[in-house]
Parts: structure tokens; sequence; C-alpha cells
């Protein structure tokens, strides 16, 4: 069902500090900032050859990326997002086989315009996972 993997996400308490260290110490090509305030945050993606880097920051108080960051003040891994050919089918499987969907369980858009969905980390060895129909 899952495809490839599009990105892991980082939480970050400053971003314009996390944009330089992957632009300038690390020589990555790094978006220009994104606000999502559907989903309460502002993402930036670090391209790599294989895949992605998306890092995310807090765009309001009730964000919940706001929330890891007081658990985590330093930041850290969010969240793996893997490629599915249709959201909505794999939506279906995961919720027939007992895994859990956050939210009312209906598609939103991402960063990238595209359906996505997440799934609870209990469900999932403790790791928040996003899935993004391609």
């Amino acid at each position: 069902m899952i495809g490839r993997l599009n990105h892991v996400a980082i939480a970050v308490p400053d971003l314009n500090a996390a944009v330089r260290l992957y632009r300038d110490t690390l020589g990555a090509m790094v978006s220009d900032p994104l606000d999502l305030p559907d989903h309460g945050v502002t993402t930036v993606f670090v391209d790599l050859p294989n895949s992605k880097i998306e890092l995310l920051h807090p765009l309001g108080t009730d964000s919940p990326i706001a929330g890891f960051l007081v658990r985590n003040p330093a930041g850290g891994v969010h969240h793996i997002c893997y490629e599915v050919q249709d959201i909505r089918v794999a939506r279906d499987k995961l919720v027939a086989d007992g895994m859990r969907i956050l939210g009312d369980g209906e598609p939103k858009i991402g960063a990238h315009g595209k359906p996505v969905l997440f799934l609870h980390p209990k469900d999932f060895l403790g790791t928040l996972v996003e899935l993004e129909q391609v």
C-alpha cells in the first residue's frame, strides 16, 4: 500500500536558524516558507536527491507543533510521510485493520497541494505517520 518515503518532518523552535543550517551549512536547496493555517504550521521543504526534509514551525499558539516544542524545546523529528496512490482506499484498509486516523478521518490538503491524513502514533510503533496521495 505505501510507496516511497516522501519526507521526514522536523519541528523547529527557530525556523530561520533551521533554514540557515540546511541552506548555508549543509548546502541544501530550501523552499520559501509556506503558512498552512488549516494545519497550524509554517513549513519549509529541504530538497534532497531521494526525498525531502520538512521543517515545521508553529503558526499560532493553538498549533500542534507549539505543544510538541513545549515537550521538546530543542525541536526534533515530528513525523514521517509515505506516499500512497489512493488515500481513501488506504484509509479504508487501515480503518478495517483497526488503525486510527487522526482528526475527522477525511483527507485535508497538505503542503504539496495533495490530500493527506495522519495516523495515530500508538498504532505505528510510537511514530506519527502522514500519508500523502500522489
